[in-house]
Order: structure tokens, then C-alpha cells, then sequence
């Protein structure tokens, strides 16, 4: 099977180094937060807002980059894609003024936002059906390498160059970055795309390359499949029938992010040295952290349609829950050397990765019946990166003023009330047909409003 379609896995791996930079551009941020902060002497909200400032670009990005996708295409738009990461990661690393910094920033959020929507969108047109879920899998798989490699490259620049590699650790981002640009050039467009715009011979050649097989049948299944989209009811989100999967999407992301997991990833080296440890040792535990992430992330991907979603995420509020509270106390009673903290954290990291980090964005792709669904995503996508810009603007300030025994407490009592939200309104989804599910949430599957 691979090795028929290999021209599509590799197509498919290329779109999926978006989500590498995406992973490496959200966790580099932790390298050098502190050390732009002493720069520019900022006040901890606007180190927060320094720190978040890229977030902002996220949210925009994945918000928008659908229709300059659909425009223009899938290959272009990730050509600019892999542009704007490179250029910014050079421009970030050498900025010398905060609003500078603020900006390019900003413009290489937009890259990471537009990357997470025109990544697995590309990836899913291009695949087999019999392969499709497992390269668009390797998207995100990709953003948690991507984090782990942000984590390696901060510890070695850190070690081996000292404090003012700073800047090294937010250029370096654009040796990937080019390469992933480079290679772009390589792709076809997506036939699905070509359909669409009635470029019907190019889509034939694109599905010749792939080796798709009966491609006069694949050309007139993409066109009935679009003739169908284009006829298919389009119906208000913001119903009553609707108010049980919005709430379980919105309440879903918001705990995802007041878990506290993206304070961690973004300031992990700072969390380590409140510990009273040296700054390098403090940069090999974050790495530490990256490497929790990875091997549990891949763990909860092979256990979730088995053990269900339900039952991951039960379990891994159980752990979070009590790996806050002990990093908390740990705090409290100044537990200095950091190692306790650092197993905690680590604790608390392989919990969220097998349950949270793996089911949210496959639960939240359930709950809403085809005719509403993308709407329904972008609802739980900007209700996640909300949260995510909140808790990551004012962790600083948490810290700060509260000090780290309150903040990891806040984040574990999150986490209690996330367990009971689970286990007592959350539904099961698991070996369910999508109109089982919505049965089960009494959607009537009939649509019932026309929006204007």
C-alpha cells in the first residue's frame, strides 16, 4: 500500500513540516522570554502580552486563511506560509526594538494559524482514502516534534553559546523554515482545488501522479462531492438544538488551555529557575518536558478508539489533578533543587498528552452534525486560542503576584472541574456513527432554519 502511493505520502509528509514549525515556533518562545524581558525592561502584563503577541497572529490566521486557500489555492497558500515563517524567524532574531519584535511576531502567529487550517486541509485532498487518516495525523504528530526540536535547540544554544543566544534560538527556526519552502515548490495543487476552479485536466495529471486508481471516477466523485457542498442547507449554528454540543466544545477548549499546559510550554525554563536552579539545567528539563509530550501524545493516539474519549480524558484529569496540586505544594513549602518540580511537571505533561491533547480536537470534530460542523469547530478553534492568549498574557503577573504555589493550585482546581464536567455531562463517542452521536445529544438531524 505504501509504496504504491508513495508520490502521495511524500506530498503529504511535505505539507506536514507546517506543523513541525508550528510546534518549534510555539515552544522557542520559552528560550528567550526571560531574557527579553531584562532587554526591553518589561512590566510582567507586558511581558505577557510580548510572550502572547505571536498568539494574536494565530488566532487571525486560522480564522481567515480558508478563503485566500480557496482563492488561490492550496500550494500557493502554503508557499507564503512557509515564507512568512522564515522571514519572520530572521526578522524576530534580529529586532532591536520591542515593537519590532511585537510585529514580526505577530506575522509569524499568522503562519502558525493559517498552517494548523491549509496543512491538513492539503494533506486530507491528496491522500488516499485507505492512508487518509494517518498523514493527516502526522500534521499534528509534527507539532509536538515540532516543540520537542524547539526544547533541543534552546538547551544546546543555551549550553554551548550562553545568555545572548537568544537571538540564534529565534533564527534558527529558519533553516526548516526555507527548507520547507523550498520543497513546496515541489508539490502539485490539490485536485480537489483544480476541480473546483474547472481545471479538469490539470486535475486529471495531479491524480495520474498520485497514482489514484479509476481516475475518471475520482474526477467525478470530487465534483459531486462539491456539487453536494454547494447544496447542502446552510443552517444557523446558534440554535437550541445546538446549545449541548456548543457548550461541550467551548467548555472542552477552555479547559484545555486553564490546565495551564501552554504557560508551561512557553515559560518552562523560567518555571524550573523559580526552583532555585541554574539557568542551563533549567533548559535541559524543559527538554525534558518536550520529550513527555511526544512519547505520551503518540501512546494516547494508539489507545483512543480503543479505551474511547471519554475514559482518556477521566483519567488524565485524575493525574493532572494531582500532579498540579504536588507541583503546588512543592511551591508552597519551597522546595528547592527542582527536580521535585520537575517530575511533577513532567507528571502532569505525560497526563495531559494522553488525555486532552490527544481527544479535543477528535471529540469537538464529532459532536456537530455535516451541515454545521465547520462551523462548530471554528468555535471550539477560537474559544481554545482565547484562553490560550489569556492564560499566557497574565502567567507572568500569576506568578509574580500570586506566586507559584497559588497559580499550579488555580490550574489544578481548573482541572477538578473539568473531571466532573467529564464524567458527569460529557457523552461517549467512541465506536459511534456521527448520527448516533447526534441522536444521543437529541440534535434532530433535519435541518430546521435557513440562515440568510
Amino acid at each position: 500500500m505504501f509504496a504504491t502511493h508513495r508520490k502521495a505520502i511524500g506530498y503529504a509528509l511535505i505539507a506536514a513540516l507546517g506543523g513541525f514549525l508550528f510546534g518549534f515556533d510555539t515552544a522557542v518562545i520559552s528560550g528567550v522570554e526571560k531574557t527579553i524581558q531584562q532587554l526591553w525592561q518589561l512590566s510582567d502584563l507586558w511581558h505577557g502580552f510580548t510572550v502572547s503577541a505571536a498568539l494574536f497572529g494565530t488566532a487571525f490566521g486560522a480564522l481567515f486563511a480558508g478563503r485566500p486557500a480557496e482563492r488561490f489555492g492550496r500550494k500557493k497558500m502554503l508557499q507564503v506560509i512557509g515564507f512568512l515563517y522564515a522571514f519572520t524567524s530572521i526578522a524576530t532574531a534580529l529586532s532591536h526594538h520591542w515593537i519590532d519584535f511585537i510585529v514580526f511576531r505577530f506575522l509569524g502567529g499568522l503562519a502558525v494559524g493559517a498552517s494548523s487550517v491549509v496543512g491538513p486541509m492539503y494533506i486530507s485532498e491528496i491522500s488516499p482514502a485507505r492512508l487518509r487518516g494517518r498523514l493527516v495525523g502526522f500534521f499534528q504528530l509534527n507539532v509536538v516534534v515540532g516543540i520537542l526540536v524547539a526544547f533541543l535547540s534552546n538547551y544546546f544554544l543555551m549550553k554551548y553559546l550562553g545568555p545572548g543566544s537568544w537571538r540564534w534560538m529565534l533564527g534558527v527556526q529558519a533553516v526548516p523554515a526555507l527548507i520547507f519552502f523550498a520543497l513546496v515548490f515541489a508539490i502539485p495543487e490539490s485536485p480537489r482545488w483544480l476541480v473546483g476552479h474547472d481545471r479538469l485536466q490539470q486535475a486529471r495529471k495531479v491524480l495520474l501522479l498520485l497514482q489514484t486508481e479509476q481516475v475518471d471516477e475520482a474526477l467525478a466523485q470530487i465534483k459531486n462531492s462539491l456539487q453536494h457542498q454547494e447544496n447542502l442547507v446552510k443552517e444557523k449554528l446558534w440554535q437550541k438544538k445546538y446549545a449541548r454540543p456548543i457548550a461541550f466544545a467551548m467548555l472542552l477548549a477552555m479547559f484545555n488551555q486553564l490546565s495551564g499546559i501552554n504557560a508551561i510550554l512557553y515559560y518552562a525554563p523560567r518555571i524550573f529557575e523559580m526552583t532555585g536552579i541554574r539557568a542551563d539545567v533549567a533548559f535541559l528539563q524543559a527538554m525534558c518536558v518536550g520529550i513527555t509530550n511526544l512519547i505520551f501524545t503518540l501512546i494516547a493516539m494508539s489507545l483512543i478508539d480503543r479505551f474511547g474519549r471519554k475514559t482518556l480524558l477521566i483519567i488524565g484529569s485524575i493525574g493532572m489533578i494531582v500532579f498540579l496540586a504536588l507541583t503546588s505544594v512543592a511551591f508552597f513549602h519551597q522546595v528547592h533543587g527542582g527536580f521535585a518540580v520537575m517530575g511533577y511537571l513532567i507528571g502532569f505533561i505525560a497526563f495531559f498528552a494522553f488525555s486532552q491533547g490527544a481527544v479535543i480536537w477528535v471529540f469537538i470534530s464529532e459532536i456537530f452534525p455535516n451541515r454545521v460542523r465547520s462551523k462548530g469547530q471554528a468555535i471550539g478553534s477560537t474559544t481554545h486560542w482565547t484562553m490560550d492568549i489569556l492564560i499566557s498574557w497574565l502567567f507572568p503577573w500569576m506568578a509574580a503576584t500570586l506566586g507559584g504555589g497559588t497559580s499550579f493550585l488555580i490550574f489544578s482546581g481548573m482541572m477538578v472541574l473539568q473531571l466532573i464536567f467529564v464524567w458527569q455531562f460529557l457523552p461517549e463517542t467512541k465506536g459511534k456513527s456521527l448520527e448516533e452521536i447526534q441522536a444521543a445529544l437529541h440534535i434532530d438531524v433535519a435541518p430546521s432554519a435557513v440562515s440568510a
